[in-house]
């Protein structure tokens, strides 16, 4: 019987290749999408995406300090937020337009779709990096290692080198 979450979360497995316990039959991740056990185009593990996000993160971190100037830890600073503004706008528009963030290339990842539209787009660039910044739902995963952000958006994240 397949978990209640799955009836209404995008790319889940009900309906396809379910098995009794409403896991899916797959022998490794991404084997439903077609994608390589191994090497380029298989799913990206979850040392490289944390990677990735951190090399974002410090980027962004960077750039606001330049924005905020010398009072970025001022007693009513709202620092926290112009960071996250700024991993916003860093992680949003490369990932819809290339597929991929700094530190996504940095660490040999990309955002693919699994419906193989050749762009993630910004509808589901911004859907997957809210919830992304949100942190919780990135870190439950499914069998096939996406996390909430990328079942939401239709998306997986797999290897370039």
């Amino acid at each position: 019987m397949a978990r209640w979450i799955d009836s209404w979360l995008p790319g889940s497995p009900v309906g396809s290749s379910a098995g009794p316990d409403g896991g899916t039959t797959s022998t490794y991740p991404g084997e439903k999408f077609g994608l390589p056990r191994n090497g380029v185009g298989a799913v990206a593990g979850f040392g490289r995406r944390l990677g990735a996000v951190t090399v974002d993160w410090l980027l962004g971190y960077l750039i606001a300090l330049l924005f905020a100037g010398p009072d970025a830890f001022g007693a009513h600073s709202n620092f926290g937020w112009t960071v996250w503004l700024v991993w916003f706008v860093l992680t949003v528009v490369p990932v819809a337009i290339f597929g991929a963030t700094a530190g996504m290339t940095a660490l040999g990842i990309r955002v693919a779709s699994i419906d193989s539209a050749a762009l993630i787009g910004v509808p589901r660039a911004l859907l997957r990096t809210v919830l992304l910044g949100v942190v919780i739902p990135a870190l439950l995963r499914d069998a096939d290692g996406r996390g909430w952000h990328d079942r939401a958006a239709r998306t997986v994240v797999i290897r370039t080198r």
